[in-house]
């Protein structure tokens, strides 16, 4: 009967969304494999002696609408109030066409980070508008693709100064008007590295002393001034000066380049991107082209394709951390590339003149609040400023705060007597009003006359965004077709499976995406009184302690920003606790040869000396030769870094005698979590014996890439370290902070949350084992035609699998390269080239793929097989044949054909749709071309012109 009830699992209702094949798909997927049952398969696959031993309960999923109702009740627990606190964050107008077509877009938020450069041309345009921008504002050479945040972007331009300077100094100097939270995170920085941080006057710096400087501009109490003479005592003795600058402001002050800058830093999240209690936002740097080797994080330029046609990469030192490891000179992973996307399509979609509008306006506001407040007998400093002030409020202090409050307006508190206010693009005449009103005064804001408070000497004579790209026709017609023809040249989520290993690439659902965009998440000021935040509060603690279920760990920080700063983070935490201990002085760190790069690199950071361990031949830590390095080093054995399952894929059984023998010789346990996707439900990482691991958010909890980031790595502790986790200027603790935000890029926590709510225990558990199915489904099918490098002791791969191509270098000259932009044609982003192993494609589908989705990517590959086939035979040359020659481009198809197989053979492959066929915009990209001939920000229109004859 159609009314009688149908019974089906609470979760399998809430999931199906996140789990892309159908119970009839899994079914046919389990034949295949082998296995009557999912269950099965997973007991055959996940090493019983590292099972939890209680299923995930998180009570009862949440439909959609359920979740977006219950996450309306925690938002209106913030208080949405209007921020005047400055401190390196303002308010701001995000433009709705970039909202709609950036922020809230799945082909800009759901892709990857642009290593393959063929399909991801919109994306690197839009990163070099925003170098072009931050180079041209900046007055220096080169900028890079996004840093974290200020602050994190300040410490990387301490530690690049180092490297650069000639001087012998092992001191740097700080000016005592950074921001609080600048000056914090360049301490924790500089403490294991050995660099002593001096913060005083600038005025007062012993140039001598130090290797270089970091100046705030303007002060985070609103001074601005001149730095041209500190810097010339700087280079004087060949130190590096390090300008931190509000990039609006420089639209109409002097630029550091002109002041003799050589980096430059600062954060864009004034350029439209919304607050959010901290992130995320782009920071950025920029410095002069001597230094450009030594800048950490991506650099887009500008290279050829196999037709001479303009094309975009990554250049330099992309993945520098993968290729050095210890030795690189960051461990910088993720950027910030949706944020600065935002921020660039925000200065595209103002221009210079639209830019230097909205400064003068904020500039004159700031001007009308200070006579108000002058006239009324307060005395109101810096006397040159560009939007902040502070007022001497004497033993008001606390009042004046209080009235302001009653205001809906947030101001910051400066010591005992003074109070700071900042003024941004969204302050109206009516909020200066209620801030003259808390202070005591009743005036309306009018009849002032345009007043400027910066010195003729201060004012900016230099142009910038001169490129036509920022002086397109702003018609928001031109604006959303310009947005619209970028994300039409890249491959994201939203076209096709992105089946990178170690990367996860799932769905990033709608509905947990819709509450970062609302007023009460994406507003609040980081530095907001704590009632106000309770929300947030609200929501972080629950997060938390459904991470901790998850993990088996004690306690959480949210505070670090990517995956690489959460394994710098844990590590901080494990020195500290050896500091704590007495025992400071141990500083070996045990890292498998197969381990991430960012590993290595993090571990360097810290001050450590990293001891490579060996892999026997199934992939597996060499037991032996750790036991033996562990024993060696015992002494000073600070830990050890492992990634479980491994980066091979496999679940190795021998974990627990890896924690055992760490702790034996005194270390303590870092479990990498890139891989936790195949872990949630099944295997806690802190039952394991580890003390620390990092979670990467945008991986396994659905936080999406944003084409390179935004990220976020918060750490599990064990009790014994809970004291030593970072602490913050704003919100207290014993050790130094590693962002610039308590909560990091908190805003997007509420999409993990949201992921969450919506699987309940059950449901994420059921994602890890769709995940470990999908991937021995795609093992299990392309056997024969491709070698699994790695597998269990029962055969079985984890959720990921390496396919070794490196046989076929041989056999047909194909690289790993050749088979990766031959996938493009079929309409597919790569697996993972080249990592752990070089010449292997690792290929990681996750749960969020359905069957079909799943068997177009075996038709592709096995089609690519039969076409190496076709050259090893002789039935194809070896240097023109469909994947020398790949990625084919519509361009290909209606030019002249004189290749050995067919216009049909080569664009419209096994995998391809014929409808809806992904083009690549461009032909293979010379990436010898671009280092040799490096070009960083926009090339002038006619070469374009050129490229297209």
């Amino acid at each position: 009967m159609p009314f009688e009830p149908t019974d089906y699992l609470p979760y399998d209702f809430a999931n199906r969304r996140h789990i892309g094949p159908s119970p009839e798909e899994m079914a046919q997927m389990l034949k295949v494999v082998g296995f009557d049952s999912l269950d099965a398969l997973i007991d055959d696959t996940v090493p019983q002696s590292i099972r939890q031993a209680k299923p995930l309960d998180f009570g009862r999923p949440m439909s959609e609408r359920e979740l977006l109702f219950h996450m309306r009740e925690v938002a209106k627990k913030n208080m949405v109030m209007t921020s005047l606190i400055g401190q390196g964050y303002h308010g701001t107008v995000t433009p709705p066409a970039i909202q709609r077509n950036i922020l809230e877009n799945p082909a800009w938020y759901t892709a990857y980070t642009p290593y393959q450069p063929e399909i991801s041309q919109g994306r690197l345009e839009a990163l070099l508008n925003f170098q072009t921008m931050i180079s041209d504002l900046t007055g220096l050479e080169i900028a890079n693709a996004s840093l974290l945040d200020e602050a994190t972007a300040c410490a990387e331009a301490m530690t690049m100064a180092q490297r650069v300077s000639k001087s012998k100094a092992k001191a740097f100097f700080v000016d005592r008007d950074c921001h609080p939270q600048n000056i914090a995170v360049v301490k924790t920085r500089a403490e294991p590295l050995g660099i002593e941080v001096i913060v005083g006057n600038p005025d007062k710096m012993d140039a001598e002393a130090v290797f270089g400087a970091l100046f705030q501009y303007p002060g985070t109490y609103g001074h601005v001034r001149d730095f041209t003479d500190h810097i010339e005592k700087l280079h004087a003795h060949k130190g590096i000066a390090v300008v931190s600058a509000d990039p609006l402001s420089l639209t109409l002050l002097k630029e550091p380049g002109a002041m003799g800058a050589d980096i430059a830093v600062g954060s864009t999240q004034r350029f439209g991107v919304p607050v959010g209690a901290g992130g995320p936002h782009a920071a950025y740097m920029a410095t002069k082209d001597a230094f450009k080797r030594n800048m950490p994080g991506r650099i887009v330029g500008v290279s050829v394709d196999a037709h001479g046609n303009k094309a975009y990469r990554l250049s330099l030192q992309t993945r520098e951390q993968h290729i050095r490891r210890e030795k690189a000179t960051s461990n910088v992973c993720t950027a910030q590339a949706l944020l600065a996307v935002m921020a660039s399509m925000y200065a595209v979609f103002h221009g210079p003149k639209g830019l230097q509008a909205i400064a003068q306006r904020i500039h004159r506001k700031a001007v009308r609040l200070a006579t108000g407040l002058e006239e009324a007998g307060f005395k109101v400093d810096p006397q040159a400023f560009f939007d902040t002030i502070t007022v001497d409020v004497g033993p008001l202090q606390a009042a004046v705060m209080k009235s302001a409050v009653d205001e809906g307006i947030n101001l910051r508190q400066v010591g005992e007597t003074r109070v700071g206010i900042t003024v941004d693009e969204t302050t109206r005449p009516e909020t200066i009003e209620a801030v003259w009103r808390a202070f005591g005064i009743t005036r309306a804001d009018d009849n002032f006359t345009p007043a400027y408070r910066v010195p003729t000497d201060m004012h900016r004579k230099s142009d910038y965004l001169t490129h036509p790209i920022f002086h397109m026709n702003r018609a928001e017609t031109e604006m959303m077709r310009y947005m619209r023809r970028l994300a039409d040249r890249d491959l994201a989520l939203d076209r096709a499976m992105i089946p990178l290993g170690s990367c996860t690439m799932k769905l990033n659902a709608a509905a947990e995406m819709m509450p970062l965009s609302w007023p009460e998440f994406s507003t609040i000021h980081p530095f907001a009184p704590a009632n106000q935040q309770a929300g947030y509060s609200e929501m972080v603690q629950d997060l938390s302690a459904k991470l901790c279920d998850i993990t088996g760990y004690d306690a959480i920080s949210m505070q670090p920003n990517s995956g690489a700063q959460g394994e710098y983070a844990g590590l901080l935490t494990i020195a500290a606790y050896h500091r704590a201990q007495g025992e400071g002085h141990r500083n070996i760190c045990l890292i498998p040869m197969s381990a991430h790069g960012t590993n290595p690199a993090s571990a360097q950071m810290v001050g450590w000396t990293v001891v490579p361990v060996k892999s026997d031949d199934k992939g597996d830590i060499d037991l032996e030769d750790f036991r033996a390095k562990a024993e060696k080093h015992a002494a000073a054995l600070a830990g050890c870094m492992i990634t479980y399952p491994s980066t091979h894929g496999v679940f190795e059984e021998t974990v627990h005698e890896v924690c055992k023998i760490t702790h034996q010789f005194g270390g303590q346990v870092y479990i990498d979590g890139a891989n936790m996707n195949a872990m949630v439900g099944l295997s806690r990482p802190g039952d394991l014996g580890g003390d620390v691991s990092h979670l990467n958010l945008h991986k396994t909890f659905a936080i999406p890439h944003g084409g390179g980031g935004p990220g976020m790595g918060p750490i599990g502790v064990k009790s014994h370290l809970v004291a030593h986790l970072p602490g913050h200027p704003e919100t207290g603790g014993v050790e130094g902070p590693v962002s610039a935000a308590p909560l990091g890029s908190a805003s997007i926590l509420t999409i993990s949350w949201a992921y969450c709510l919506m699987m309940g225990g059950a449901g994420l558990t059921q994602a890890t084992k769709v995940a470990i199915l999908s991937a021995n489904y795609l093992a299990k099918r392309l056997e024969g035609a491709y070698d699994v490098l790695y597998k269990g002791p029962t055969g079985r791969v984890a959720h990921e699998c390496i396919l070794d191509t490196r046989p076929f270098a041989d056999s047909a000259d194909v690289t790993v390269d050749d088979v990766a932009k031959r996938l493009m044609d079929s309409g597919f982003h790569a697996p993972t080239m080249s990592w752990p192993v070089a010449g292997t494609l690792m290929v990681e589908p996750t749960e969020s793929e359905t069957k079909a989705e799943l068997d177009r990517f075996v038709d592709a590959m096995l089609s690519i097989r039969a076409e190496i086939k076709a050259v090893e035979t002789g039935e194809m040359p070896r240097e023109n044949n469909a994947l020398k020659n790949a990625p084919h481009t519509m361009e290909d198809l209606v030019k002249d054909w004189d290749r050995p197989y067919t216009r049909e053979q080569g664009c419209f492959p096994p995998g391809a749709f014929r409808v809806d066929k992904y083009w690549p915009p461009v032909n293979r990209v010379d990436n010898v071309y671009g280092d040799r001939n490096l070009i960083c920000t926009c090339p002038p229109m006619e070469d374009y012109a050129e490229a297209a004859e």
